[in-house]
């Protein structure tokens, strides 16, 4: 059974919706002030609230802003119920974190569809998704209540071929990119015009968010390192995405999390790492980019110049450092083609 905590200042009404909910088989905490309000909430943790707007004690804005500041309450689903119906009201509380506004007086299955659409929302949210085309898709449609849909998108999932360049250094962005099929590489060049890869993504991965969230122009160039598909959302959906609910930016920054921290890794490896780490850690990562299952072991088409700036050394380094891998029985090399012998082995050269 799910709880419900109302926070009402009028008796009569308090009582009224108590009992609808009650009705709809929810169990409900009521509370006749903000400060109250605030007290239950922390206490009893409820599935959702519902909070009147002017209250005494603290108004209802006062008892949003603080249980959106306290990490144990920031996630509950958060519903304004009031007679104001001023434009400005409803925007600003919105604009503060609110998933709904209903307006008083109101119909009883008005204020029941609500509180389900904000709980089914809300549980969607909490699955672990998978990072896949699949699992993102799910994320997407949940959160934006079906507006995207990855597997069945009404945006043009659009082939790219091998070398084709996605976005360029110093541009302005205008889209955020989504890697259906293939992989994608991102490189600076520094003032000597030598390429310095920053990132790999494969499919599953979102890129180009960065500067979509800070609103800078890209601080990297992105391009296609084997044939592959892309979707490319606009920047003014993406924007709405997040911006239109708290919950939903976090989970949506969760997901874009380990492409962060993959980042200040391969910068904290180029920094302090040998040469044979930095090349083990650079053939590990491509790997893991590559591979598709752990039973997989793909053989790595990769050019000795990108694997170069991967790991942030000179193509010749490189090679001689392969060729010492090679002989020790660690990786084998084929027409080019990488394929890595002892995972584990390679792996403890890292520590």
């Amino acid at each position: 059974m799910k709880t419900i905590l109302l926070i009402e200042d009028n008796l009569e009404v308090r009582e009224n919706t108590a009992e609808i909910l009650e009705l709809a088989n929810y169990k409900v905490v009521t509370a006749e002030n903000g400060k109250e309000g605030v007290e239950k909430a922390v206490n009893t943790l409820p599935d959702l609230i519902i909070c009147d707007i002017m209250m005494p004690e603290m108004d209802g804005y006062g008892v949003l802003h603080i249980l959106s500041k306290n990490d144990k309450t920031n996630h509950i689903p958060f519903i304004f119920l009031s007679a104001k119906a001023n434009r400005g009201d409803v925007r600003k509380g919105m604009e503060m974190g609110a998933d709904d506004y209903l307006t008083k007086p109101f119909e009883d299955i008005e204020l029941l569809n609500a509180i389900e659409s904000r709980l089914k929302r809300n549980e969607l949210l909490k699955v672990d998704y998978e990072r896949n085309t699949e699992g993102v898709s799910h994320f997407l449609k949940a959160a934006s209540q079906g507006r995207f849909n990855i597997a069945e998108s009404t945006y043009d999932i659009q082939p790219f071929k091998k070398k084709q360049a996605i976005y360029s250094q110093g541009r302005r962005p205008s889209h955020l990119y989504f890697i259906a099929k293939g992989k994608v590489k991102t490189f600076k060049m520094n003032n000597d015009a030598k390429e310095l890869i920053t990132a790999i993504y494969k499919e599953g991965d979102f890129m180009g968010y960065t500067a979509l969230l800070e609103d800078v122009s890209y601080q990297d160039s992105a391009e296609v390192l084997e044939d592959g598909e892309i979707m490319m959302i606009p920047k003014s959906e993406f924007l709405a995405l997040v911006g239109s609910d708290t919950a939903v930016a976090k989970k949506f920054i969760s997901i874009l999390t380990r492409n962060l921290v993959e980042k200040e890794e391969q910068l904290l490896n180029l920094a302090y790492n040998s040469l044979r780490k930095r090349v083990a850690d650079g053939l590990l990562h491509v790997y893991s980019k590559f591979k598709s299952s752990e039973a997989d072991k793909p053989k790595l088409a990769v050019s000795r110049e990108d694997l170069a700036q991967v790991v942030g050394t000179a193509k010749e380094s490189l090679i001689r450092t392969l060729s010492d891998f090679k002989s020790e029985q660690l990786i084998d090399i084929t027409e080019g083609k990488i394929t890595i012998l002892n995972e584990d082995k390679l792996r403890n050269l890292l520590y």
